[in-house]
């Protein structure tokens, strides 16, 4: 595999050098003159203007003798702190441009990407099991309508709907009866569509969703909750002992008790920390001790799993380390959530937290979670938009490849030997059906990449697409270059990445 993985990086780096001296050779040649905006204007320095940008571009020399110098930066990259990527026409170091911008758009495609994948591979193996029912048609037309819709138009009813709409609902968080009512039904037919068999069981289902859903608004509405929103001791223990049963149920099936001791053992590890690390969290709130609990969470359940034995422990410790990752995500956002009313009363907030434009809120200080809030809500609805577009592929793609592996001799193979359904799904026909998602994921990722240029521009959202969309307007190739060498090697990697994890699937694969 180590020659395999070599080969491949020396064709990557052909293929990149190949690349970058074409589109560096269409913007000298086609993007413009970078001194036409100072030509057109009056200034009695123009021509010591001309003289400067000349100079730090050096426009002076042909464009492929150009190419190599500006190579010769970018080769001092693979040591970050030598990186020189030159200068854009108004004298500022790129280098520092694409650190912050590039620290920016990757935060928000990276929660993109890893949402949507999780989200598009789950709906689509869920309605490849339950193939010609009324959740497949839905889903089918929910994917085929934002698949269809361009990014711009999502992320401009989002501002519209998502930011501006519910912004006016927080200044008066109040919820008529007939909205509940209808909220209350939607639910319920949801749940219809969720659920499997018969119609009883079905209008059952949805009496009960409906009457679930109308209560908790109501209490939510009651307590003022939308105002000054938490999770809380009592929800989290719920959801915690929640998870421990659907995760064992999900991985190794309740009937596996060692298994269901050892999430709910973690379970209970989780419900304690949470009032353990409240002060821990209050004194030292930062970005480390954080990255710390969260380690400390998952330590946790590895060592619950292995200590409750048993003949499979790996079964055991993926169940109990799921419950401790979502269960410490859990008191995370509910922390989050306790710093929630200061920053909405904020006066550079003015009572309107959802933002549709930037990407953080301009002089705003506060401790770790203030600004952490700050960050996200500014994150939101370019992150949403994003998934929205890639979660249609992602479960179109998903399902097709469950039904097919669904359909193969092994599968059958296995429920003829008596194999309960959990474990030919999961054991069996999950893991083979994520062979032909490698490949996708890792083409989709410069598509993805690609929509956050369109997505950041509608947003005001300083990120690489507004850096490469700025170096266009004013015919800048340094910018250009330095947003198309991240895009460039983000995109190679990926596809390195997938082949490797395709072997790691299929086992009839091997890297020579």
């Amino acid at each position: 595999m180590f020659a395999y993985i070599l080969r491949r990086l020396l064709a990557a780096v052909l293929i990149l050098l190949g690349a970058s001296f074409l589109v560096y050779l269409l913007m000298a040649y086609f993007g413009g003159d970078p001194l036409a905006e100072i030509r057109a204007s009056n200034s009695p320095t123009k021509d010591a203007q001309m003289t400067a940008i000349r100079q730090q571009l050096q426009l002076d020399v042909p464009p492929v003798l150009r190419y190599f110098l500006w190579l010769g930066g970018a080769v001092k990259c693979v040591v970050p702190t030598a990186c020189d990527l030159g200068n854009n026409v108004k004298g500022q170091d790129v280098t520092g441009l694409l650190g912050v911008a590039a620290g920016n758009t990757i935060q928000f495609v990276t929660i993109a990407f890893v949402l949507a994948i999780v989200i598009g591979v789950t709906v689509g193996i869920v309605t490849a099991l339950r193939q010609y029912s009324g959740l497949d048609y839905a889903v089918t037309f929910v994917a085929f309508l934002f698949f269809s819709l361009p990014v711009f138009w999502v992320a401009v009813l989002l501002k519209e709907f998502g930011a501006i709409g519910f912004n006016n609902f927080l200044a008066k968080p109040t919820l008529s009866i007939a909205t509940m009512i209808v909220l209350g039904v939607l639910m319920g037919l949801l749940w219809v569509l969720i659920i499997p068999g018969t119609w009883k069981r079905r209008l059952i289902t949805f009496v009960m969703a409906a009457a679930v859903t109308i209560a908790i608004l109501a209490v939510l509405v009651a307590t003022d909750w939308f105002a000054a929103p938490g999770i809380g001791p009592v929800m989290i223990t719920l959801c915690a002992f929640g998870l421990a049963v659907g995760f064992t149920a999900l991985t190794a099936g309740l009937r596996n008790r060692r298994a269901l001791i050892a999430s709910l053992v973690t379970a209970a590890v989780g419900v304690i920390s949470y009032f353990v690390v409240q002060p821990i969290l209050n004194a030292n709130g930062n970005l480390p001790t954080v990255l710390m609990l969260g380690v400390a969470a998952i330590v946790v359940g590895l060592l619950a799993g292995w200590f409750s034995g048993g003949y499979d422990r790996a079964q055991n410790m993926r169940a109990a380390v799921l419950t401790a990752f979502v269960t410490s995500g859990l008191i995370l956002l509910d922390r989050f959530m306790q710093s929630w009313p200061a920053y909405y009363h904020s006066p550079l907030v003015h009572e309107r937290p959802i933002s549709t434009i930037g990407s953080e809120t301009p002089n705003l200080n506060g401790d770790f979670w203030f600004t952490g809030i700050d960050k996200y809500t500014h994150l939101l609805l370019p992150t949403i938009a994003l998934i929205l577009i890639s979660l249609a592929s992602y479960t179109r793609f998903s399902r097709a490849s469950m039904l097919e592996v669904m359909n193969q001799d092994y599968v059958r193979t296995a429920r003829a030997k008596g194999v309960n359904e959990r474990t030919v799904v999961v054991r069996h026909a999950f893991r083979n059906a994520l062979i032909p998602l490698a490949t996708v994921v890792a083409a989709d990722l410069g598509g993805l990449i690609g929509g956050a240029v369109i997505t950041e521009n509608v947003f005001s959202f300083k990120g690489m697409g507004t850096l490469f969309i700025d170096g266009i307007a004013h015919s800048d190739p340094n910018p250009v270059m330095a947003v198309f060498l991240v895009v460039g090697i983000t995109t190679v990697l990926f596809n390195l990445l997938a082949d490797i994890a395709y072997s790691l699937l299929d086992p009839r694969v091997r890297l020579t």
